[in-house]
């Protein structure tokens, strides 16, 4: 295996990273029990600690944004509990791990959603397409309520409130999730954020709801703890490309730097259809950002390489291949073959599928 700068390390915040592969966060369905994380969950993300840095899947900050069948929470004392069991598996194999923050927004199915909360977004705008609920099997999205300027700012609180919740539950820091049409893309999209107010409009409207999640977890934590994923150009969700999409994404990234987050992280949907994030585009994002710069998309250990090489990136991330090799690292250093992942388990309870992917 030729790659060599894949494997060296990297610092983040105020901690330096073993290599910079990263484990890129993916919805894996196996919470239990209030949609709180048990140990099968600690059990897989530490048999994959060797990563460099382990985003985990989404977890919802607020009981409105559980949008999915049994993906976690962390805003109460069960699910914090729950959270310290893999942070304690993976930093007992000297990994480091980082929570995503993933608000569903209007992409919800009321069936899946805690007792008392309800569907927001942006707009009342019903997000297109069914989701999948373990009660009543395929259905519809739910019709969201508008938010007004009171639940703009509980949420804005929610995310502060659960970025504290996760240094107490021992991650080493947290991301916000501002992609794939999640309540965070929602407010920066153009063809999902239809509002005339101040949080929609212009370029400056549509990203004040980002920043002020950004600025309300960096006051709650420290910026040196908190990164950010973007997806511009993605489909996922109705959200898609607009005009205005460069110079905009350019602004709020330009912002988020002045605060100088642990990381940028940028997506690229385009090995799964979507349309490609413009090479020029992920450079001038890149530039606008003074600090380490993730890329997802796609990556095998060679592109990834030559992505670091090129300057294109700090780190990489690896999603379904971390998925289906709990030893990826290892795997890639020794240009070993990789297990094929088995989508039919992506999101199925148990632990077939998730902790039983054969190591070398």
């Amino acid at each position: 295996m030729s790659a060599t700068k894949l494997f060296t390390p990297v610092k983040i915040g105020n901690i330096t990273l073993a290599n910079r592969a990263v484990m890129s966060p993916m919805t894996r369905s196996r919470a239990v029990d209030a949609n709180t994380p048990n140990t099968l969950m600690a059990e897989y993300y530490g048999q994959r600690a060797s990563a460099g840095l382990i985003i985990t899947e989404g977890a919802s900050p607020s009981p409105n944004g559980i949008g999915y069948p049994r993906i976690p929470g962390l805003y109460n004392a069960e699910q914090v509990a729950g959270w310290k069991l893999t942070t304690d598996a993976v930093h007992a194999k000297g990994g480091k791990i980082y929570i995503q923050f993933m608000h569903t927004g209007r992409v919800t199915q009321a069936a899946n959603l805690p007792a008392g909360a309800e569907t927001v977004g942006p707009t009342d705008v019903v997000c297109p397409g069914e989701m999948y609920t373990d009660s009543k099997g395929m259905q519809p999205h739910s019709q969201p309520r508008a938010m007004t300027q009171a639940d703009i700012d509980h949420a804005v609180a929610e995310y502060a409130t659960a970025a504290k919740l996760a240094v107490e539950a021992g991650f080493d820091g947290v991301e916000l999730h501002a992609a794939n049409g999640y309540l965070i893309e929602q407010f920066l999209n153009a063809n999902v954020n239809t509002r005339t107010d101040s949080y929609g409009g212009s370029i400056a409207a549509r990203n004040r709801f980002a920043l002020e999640v950004a600025r309300a977890t960096v006051a709650a934590i420290g910026a040196e703890r908190v990164g950010i994923r973007l997806s511009p150009y993605g489909v996922f969700n109705s959200t898609g490309p607009f005009d205005e999409l460069e110079p905009q994404y350019l602004a709020l990234v330009k912002e988020l730097s002045a605060m100088k987050l642990a990381y940028l992280h940028v997506l690229d949907h385009s090995a799964m259809g979507a349309p490609p994030v413009p090479e020029a585009f992920k450079l001038a994002l890149r530039k606008a950002f003074d600090g380490p710069f993730i890329l997802a998309g796609g990556f095998d250990a060679t592109t990834g390489e030559a992505a670091l090489n090129d300057g294109r990136a700090d780190m990489i991330g690896y999603a379904r291949a971390f998925l289906a090799n709990p030893d990826l690292v290892a795997r890639m250093q020794k240009g070993a073959a990789l297990n094929a992942p088995d989508m039919s388990t992506f999101y199925t309870p148990g632990p077939k599928g998730y902790t039983d992917y054969p190591t070398l």
